[in-house]
């Protein structure tokens, strides 16, 4: 400890002469038994010391697929993030759908102004959705991470993409999209779990890299090392790395595969469930995380069993209109048995978060978000997603890093304000062509509350086709009607197309209230009683109907009101 305060004794001193230097003394560090080499010494840590606290902060963003709010629960490390930063328990994805949620993502933009309305084109019969309406309406140049990587940033990407931005055998290479340092995508491949591909760039370009998968008669270990949760966590924390002993800010976002379903009628190896786990997380009560298995039951899916009757839409004049909830439900042991899956195939990436919070520094923000629920039962549905109701739209939003100040923010916000957000945390001005507004207010304000109101936006999968979880869902997302929808605190409104046509349409609206349920249990459009709440709703439903503008076309300050 002697040589220590030695130390400490010379830098202050070293110090000392410095300021009395700057201020026009004369005196000599080697007259008060200071080196040169001492100051200098000095000099550089000052330097290093300024040049870090101007750098701007590094961002890690980890996007969950499907991931329902049921889950929460289980993930240690959202509870950790619960506890030292902000909680958003009002936030929501602009469309329960992945394509449509993670276009909207990207740019802070609208689906209307984004032009990706579906999961997918159907094999290009479509320009409505997947990656091919993503490119077309030239939404890789306005996402956000374009604007990062101008402003300094080393920007990395690793995990699940776009639907449809694909490769394999024999197929030619997708575009590398603009903005991103880093670009190692895992394609739709690992769906399953196993024996997938992903890129790389070299130079630019991109280079294809193979992860077969062990045979079954290897040991759960091996299978668990080449488990695509397991490469995407390990990609992700080698560019953390990287960007911790680097001189330049770094923006990464790590999209997992967990909790999405499967996509093949028969999973890679025998015995695989709907929702494949690695193997380590497929055995014992405590499989599930924070929650015993055992415990996780149909009491965690509010709405579950509830009569579809009292969801059955009405027309503008309080008449019922046509039904469209027609599907067979979910018995309860399959909802368990589901539950308790995803629960379990979540947990890597809940040990992957840790693993993040644990190896960053102090000045990096951690964010964690899904790009859209996920329903087992609830509402007389039977699993899957796209409704505008709380299990599909409701997604976690956990945000940490340098002055996050801990709690629950009550601001409602939809995933088009994350753009904004980044970029403010970037030290650069919104894109005029963003519609979300940025959270940075709220960070270190619990109580801000600035808007009070998110807007979704949906479209009719049946005009597309080609849904790819439809051996799952059972056709359920060919029966969600197309639906513009309001949600405040305590109120839902959805307008739903229900003429299934492409060019007709029919009016129908639902309106429920949260005040006293946790879930959509009655359709309420059409009670004396909600009256006020109902007009205040279908009054911004005609405001945000004038926001049309697309593309790079500037967002008029009234259309970003409608959210307050």
């Amino acid at each position: 400890m002697q040589h220590l305060r030695r130390g400490l004794g010379a830098l202050c001193l070293s110090l000392c002469l410095l300021a009395f230097a700057a201020c026009g003394g004369s005196a000599s560090a080697t007259d008060a038994g200071v080196s040169v080499n001492q100051v200098a010494l000095t000099k550089n840590v000052m330097k290093a010391r300024t040049a870090k606290a101007a750098k701007k902060p590094n961002i890690v963003v980890v996007m969950l697929d499907d991931f329902s709010m049921d889950l929460l629960q289980t993930m240690r490390s959202a509870r950790a993030m619960r506890r030292s930063g902000a909680s958003y328990s009002h936030a929501f994805a602009v469309d329960s759908l992945c394509c449509v949620s993670r276009s909207s993502f990207f740019t802070g933009q609208y689906p209307h102004q984004t032009g990706v309305h579906t999961n997918t084109s159907n094999q290009g019969r479509s320009d409505l959705g997947g990656w091919p309406a993503f490119l077309a309406h030239g939404n890789p140049q306005r996402s956000f991470n374009v604007r990062l990587q101008q402003a300094g940033y080393d920007t990395g990407f690793v995990g699940k993409y776009l639907n449809e931005y694909e490769w394999g055998p024999g197929r030619p290479l997708p575009p590398v999209p603009p903005g991103w340092s880093t670009f190692d995508v895992v394609f739709g491949s690992a769906y399953d779990g196993w024996d997938f591909a992903s890129s790389t760039l070299e130079g630019g370009r991109m280079r294809i890299v193979d992860h077969p998968a062990p045979p079954a008669s290897a040991p759960a270990a091996a299978k668990d090392a080449a488990y695509a949760g397991t490469v995407i966590g390990d990609l992700a924390l080698d560019f953390i790395a990287r960007g911790e002993a680097g001189s330049k800010p770094y923006f990464l976002e790590v999209a997992a595969y967990a909790p999405h379903n499967r996509t093949q009628p028969l999973g890679h190896y025998p015995g695989d469930p709907l929702f494949p786990a690695m193997f380590r997380d497929r055995a014992g009560d405590r499989s599930c995380g924070r929650v015993a298995c055992s415990r996780l039951t149909t009491r965690d899916l509010p709405g579950f069993g509830d009569r579809r009757a009292d969801n059955r839409p009405r027309l503008r004049n309080g008449k019922p209109a046509r039904v469209w909830n027609t599907g067979g439900g979910l018995s309860r042991a399959a909802a368990v048995r589901d539950l308790r899956d995803r629960a379990r195939m979540a947990q890597s990436t809940d040990r992957l978060v840790t693993q993040i919070l644990e190896t960053v520094g102090d000045d990096t923000y951690v964010v964690l978000t899904s790009d859209n629920g996920f329903h087992l039962g609830q509402n007389g549905l039977a699993r899957g997603k796209g409704t505008a109701y709380d299990t599909d739209t409701h997604v976690p939003l956990l945000v940490t890093g340098p002055g996050v100040v801990p709690g629950v923010r009550r601001e409602v916000t939809n995933n088009i304000d994350l753009a904004p957000t980044f970029e403010e945390l970037a030290g650069l001005r919104p894109a005029r062509f963003r519609s979300g507004v940025s959270l940075v207010p709220t960070f270190g304000d619990r109580k801000v509350v600035r808007r009070t109101h998110a807007f979704f936006e949906h479209t009719q999968q049946t005009l597309v086709g080609g849904d790819p979880d439809a051996a799952y869902t059972g056709g359920e997302l060919d029966r969600i009607p197309s639906y513009t929808a309001v949600r405040s605190r305590t109120g839902l409104l959805v307008r739903l197309d229900l003429d299934p046509s492409a060019r007709g349409t029919t009016w129908g609206y639902e309106f429920y209230n949260y005040r006293h349920r946790a879930f959509e249990a009655r359709n309420q459009f059409a009670s004396p009683r909600r009256a006020a709440e109902v007009a205040d709703l279908m009054a911004r439903l005609k405001a945000f109907d004038k926001c049309r503008e697309s593309g790079n076309q500037r967002v008029p300050a009234r259309c970003r009101a409608l959210t307050r």
